[in-house]
């Protein structure tokens, strides 16, 4: 199964989104947005960028966790992936990035 995007608006009517794998476990949220059609240009920025390594800013947290931002050509953050065990987990979900990133929006309900 191929990776996809979940849409969804929360309890104060805002969107966000997240790029899922095909076994739908969470690679990259976003941020929030105040309108559908917000979200939905940063999903069209995220399948754009998904490709481009140098578009991976790959990060640790305070706690040494590794973690990963994607940013668009202006540097702004697109989205943050989860907290990683290792570095070489976290190369690992860039890549799953790149392979789902062109998936399809699903809203959730």
């Amino acid at each position: 199964m191929a990776g996809y995007y979940e849409l969804t608006q929360n309890d104060s009517g805002k969107y966000h989104f997240n790029l899922k794998a095909g076994n739908h476990e969470k690679i990259l949220s976003s941020q929030l947005y105040t309108t559908k059609s917000g979200a939905e240009n940063g999903i069209e920025s995220c399948r754009k960028n998904t490709q481009e390594d140098a578009r991976y800013e790959r990060k640790v947290a305070k706690d040494d966790s590794p973690y990963f931002v994607l940013k668009a050509g202006n540097g702004e953050i697109i989205g943050t992936s989860e907290m990683y065990s290792s570095a070489s987990a976290r190369d690992n979900g860039i890549e799953s990035c790149k392979t789902n990133g062109k998936g399809p929006t699903k809203d959730k309900p």
